[in-house]
């Protein structure tokens, strides 16, 4: 029998892309070689991100901006800054991860965010946004006093322009002078008219030399002539540019030379202008750069979100792979539940903070969008918002993730707790989150809400204690409440047809037992009642109870466990610092610990920054999912938990 041997070619699809390792790679290419890399960039992004998931559109938005400014720039001797991190994606690619680039997001993998321990070419890590233009001042100023020379890059946009921070950075950089280029990626606010041959040739006109030198060599002239002829000079040369440049005027008036807009498509226009840039030795300067978000890619392009973030998707048809929920989701239980309130009181409204989707206030504004208001990525305006319409006898649901609440943090202090004002807030993203990691974990909120007086504090155990909470919120009108549950799909179970108020302070118990007592908040309750399961296969007789109230603390609860049982441990989807220490500082005050009789340990988030992972991984990791409660549990006994389940085996 003959054997034949088939040579088998395998014709990859980014033939270009497969020579770069590095942006001194792509540096080699001929610049008419540019725009194959950007086509084929784009085709990597896709690829990737229909198999992992994460962000999106808006990379697709920058794969040539991405390609012109690492073509242009000498990165990452050049510092280069992503702004929010989440259109960073092709650039990982471009910058010696792309053999990674689809473990984005999983344990262990590249972070879905821009991250300083990941790659010299992430100088600044990023996951909240509109940070980029002061790290890049910085950065800037750093490299004046050590006497540099290197470029500093901060791209900012995708709505980060509507912080405030973003503004106060650019108002200091006007006043310095420091050589800092800032690029504008305009990909939803239409600051600009439509862009074209015109406006690229204006860009390119006044970014080069020749302009530059002659407005010198004007403001030097000018500077010679009589006060009221100078004045007019400048304001011919300030209203010429200003009618050109359209959008220019307010960067202007904040200190910055303007160049723009410019097409963040086009290969042709932008790196003549970024070359410009690159060579001017006078700063600030912005760079106005229109994309559109999710370009390249139909099923993107057509989408009303353009597809800002995705899970598995067929490259195909765009089609999703979502799985089919077990229970709600916690924010549509919120939503849902604002929703029914709204309807039997016309002061409820909502506000978000550019969230409307990921907080359920979308289905708030769907039913009222006259009582709605997204007031944008600024959420230090949204506590304060809120705090005026409160002082007016309105309730507003102030929606806010709880690593994006730590952003208005002075506002919840001095605006509204201090005035005992009683805004809602509805604590999104409580406990951690998975795949975003530790920037957008909920570690923090109940220690650093839990020391303000006035604060009623909740965590919902389920869905349907979220239900009654947001009717507690409701009815709570002397005080601001706060309202945490975590991101991701309830247990399950029985829903009730309305929300009834809570007894404020009041806890209650799951089931009874007599040896060891378990106190949950939030949604470790499942857990704990797993752990109780167990416990009692040892033969330890286990009470779980719901604290549902951080604020005021069911004191009489906390007393009767400490009384009737030789171990009380406390568990939170939270930092030291939260409920754990205020159920300690009860035991205190009240001597229950004088004794030694009662053993009490306190489990919370471990004191590092967890990387992401799927949440029941993190959970593990952090030492608080039922395994780690039933070891802490033998810890407390002095037993050897190990040999305890192997003879139970």
């Amino acid at each position: 029998m003959q054997n034949w041997n088939h040579a088998v070619t395998v014709f990859s699809q980014t033939p270009l892309l497969d020579t770069i390792r590095t942006p001194d790679d792509l540096r080699r290419l001929k610049v008419e070689q540019v725009r194959q890399v950007a086509d084929e960039l784009r085709q990597e992004t896709i690829d990737a991100v229909s198999v992992t998931g994460g962000h999106f559109g808006a990379g697709l938005g920058v794969v040539e901006l991405t390609t012109a400014i690492h073509y242009v720039f000498d990165t990452p001797r050049d510092r280069l800054i992503w702004d929010v991190g989440h259109q960073a994606y092709p650039h990982k690619i471009l910058t010696g991860r792309r053999d990674r680039i689809r473990t984005l997001r999983t344990g262990g993998g590249l972070s879905g965010f821009t991250k300083r321990s990941e790659s010299d070419y992430d100088p600044f890590g990023a996951a909240h946004s509109s940070t980029s233009i002061s790290a890049g001042l910085g950065m800037a100023v750093a490299r004046d006093l050590s006497g540099g020379k290197n470029n500093v890059i901060a791209v900012i946009g995708d709505g980060a322009m509507s912080a405030g921070m973003a503004y106060e950075a650019m108002n200091n950089a006007g006043a310095m002078n420091s050589r800092l280029i800032v690029i504008l990626n305009d990909n939803d606010m239409s600051i600009a008219p439509p862009v074209g041959a015109m406006s690229a040739y204006l860009s390119r006109l006044y970014s080069g030399k020749t302009y530059r030198t002659l407005r010198e060599a004007a403001k030097q002239i000018n500077k010679r002539l009589p006060k009221v002829f100078a004045n007019r000079a400048n304001r011919v040369e300030e209203y010429s540019r200003g009618f050109m440049m359209d959008g220019g005027t307010l960067f202007e008036e904040l200190g910055f030379y303007y160049v723009g807009p410019i097409d963040g498509h086009n290969l042709d226009h932008l790196l003549p202008v970024l070359k410009n840039v690159r060579d001017m030795e006078t700063g600030p300067i912005l760079v106005h750069v229109v994309t559109q978000k999710g370009k390249g890619y139909p099923p993107a392009e057509a989408s009303a979100d353009k597809y800002h973030a995705v899970v598995k998707f067929d490259i195909a048809t765009g089609t999703q792979a979502k799985a089919k929920p077990n229970a709600p989701a916690y924010q549509n239980v919120f939503g849902q539940s604002l929703v029914k309130e709204a309807e039997k009181d016309d002061r409820i409204v909502g506000i978000t903070a550019a969230m409307p989707s990921g907080t359920g206030i979308d289905i708030f504004n769907k039913a009222f969008p006259d009582r709605t208001f997204d007031v944008g990525i600024a959420e230090q305006h949204a506590v304060t918002f809120a705090a005026g319409l409160a002082t007016e006898g309105y309730k507003p649901f102030c929606a806010i993730y709880s690593t994006f609440l730590q952003r208005g943090y002075d506002q919840v202090v001095h605006d509204v707790a201090i005035q005992s004002l009683p805004v809602r807030f509805a604590i999104d993203r409580a406990g951690l989150v998975g795949a975003d990691g530790a920037t957008h974990a909920g570690s923090f909120d109940n220690a650093y809400l839990g020391c303000l007086p006035n604060m009623v504090i909740m965590a919902a155990s389920d869905e349907a204690e979220l239900v009654h909470m947001v009717a507690t919120q409701v009815a709570i009108n002397d005080r601001p409440s706060a309202l945490r549950y975590p991101r991701g799909e309830g247990r399950g179970v029985e829903m009730p047809e309305v929300g009834i108020p809570l007894e404020i302070g009041k806890g209650r118990i799951i089931r009874q037992g007599s040896k060891i007592a378990l106190l949950s908040l939030g949604t470790r309750l499942a857990e704990c009642e797993k752990a109780a399961d167990e416990l009692a296969a040892h033969g330890l007789s286990t009470t779980v109870a719901d604290a549902r109230f951080m604020k005021p603390l069911d004191v009489e609860l906390v007393m009767k466990l400490a009384r009737d049982h030789e171990i009380l441990i406390t568990i939170e989807e939270g930092s030291v610092g939260g409920f754990g220490s205020h159920v300690l500082q009860t035991l205190t005050d009240n001597g229950a610990l004088d004794n030694g009789a009662l053993r009490v340990r306190a489990m919370i988030l471990p004191d590092v920054f967890l990387d992401h992972d799927t949440p029941a991984a993190m959970y593990a990791r952090a030492g608080l999912d039922a395994k780690s409660i039933v070891k802490k549990v033998f810890e407390a006994l002095g037993r050897d938990f190990k040999t305890e389940t192997v003879k139970l085996a």
